[in-house]
């Protein structure tokens, strides 16, 4: 792995045990790829029923709306709320169909990869943003615990910080390109809400790549994070302030070099349209 270029992590107490994560040796594009072709066979009746209404939060497509399978054991409830938020790229390809079919499918198919190919219970992230700006729940019970806004759902999106952030998967490839306007758009919401909720600051937006030697959110996408903070402040009506910097993260940055994996992240191929 590589440098953690963040702060560390915090106590927490966790309800139930935890759930394995199992290496995997499958590329992200090749085994999602599969399950979206059988996924858009057996789609859903696409009803609004479901979609969560918080009170001045965006509409988010919960487990059950978009046809998630159960998790296969109890997930952890933390009793922590999150430290920050880690955004993500699913490594996919940048599809021009922003269809709520198509969200939904993509949900489906990161729960069968995470599930079936990873070894994991549930869905690794939290939450998703498809390319067409569908706001979706990840892993089972994320939307409950983010309507508290007391504790948080234990996940499998980023070694080290499963139990202190809220992990954001965003559909597309963001190492050449920018994500759509809409689906930027979309990311800001969700991650003030988000904030909102949990008493978090705008500047507690990171990357990936900031915490595991990865590439992920993207060159592109990881460039706009300054954008994505501005925009979440101007949302939440507070300025943006700087994160508490760890006294030994010079250091340890110093000590420590790697070079990002170019590979995608996961959800190979065969699983998505």
């Amino acid at each position: 792995m590589g440098s953690l270029r963040r702060k560390g992590h915090g106590m927490t107490s966790p309800v139930q045990q935890q759930d394995p994560a199992h290496p995997a040796h499958f590329s992200r594009r090749s085994v999602v790829t599969g399950a979206l072709a059988v996924a858009a066979g057996a789609a859903l009746p696409l009803l609004p029923a479901g979609r969560a209404h918080a009170a001045a939060g965006p509409e988010i497509a919960s487990c059950a709306t978009w046809g998630a399978r159960p998790a296969s054991e109890a997930v952890v409830i933390l009793a922590n709320r999150p430290e920050r938020i880690i955004v993500h790229h699913t490594a996919t390809l940048n599809v021009t169909d922003y269809s709520q079919q198509r969200a939904y499918a993509l949900a489906r198919a990161i729960q069968t990869y995470h599930m079936d190919a990873q070894g994991w219970i549930d869905t690794g992230q939290h939450f998703t943003v498809s390319r067409g700006a569908f706001l979706l729940e990840g892993r089972h019970n994320s939307l409950a615990e983010l309507r508290t806004g007391t504790r948080q759902v234990r996940a499998a999106h980023c070694v080290g910080q499963n139990t202190v952030s809220i992990g954001i998967e965003n559909e597309g490839t963001y190492m050449t390109e920018e994500p759509p306007t809409a689906q930027f758009a979309a990311l800001a919401d969700l991650c003030a809400h988000i904030c909102r909720q949990y008493g978090l600051p705008a500047s507690e937006i990171y990357g990936h790549r900031d915490f595991n030697s990865t590439s992920c959110p993207g060159d592109r996408l990881y460039a706009l994070l300054p954008t994505l903070r501005e925009n979440v402040a101007t949302r939440l009506g507070s300025p943006l302030t700087q994160p508490v910097q760890d006294p030994i993260q010079d250091l340890i940055d110093k000590a420590t070099t790697h070079s990002l994996n170019p590979l995608p992240e996961y959800l190979p191929a065969g699983l998505l349209p």
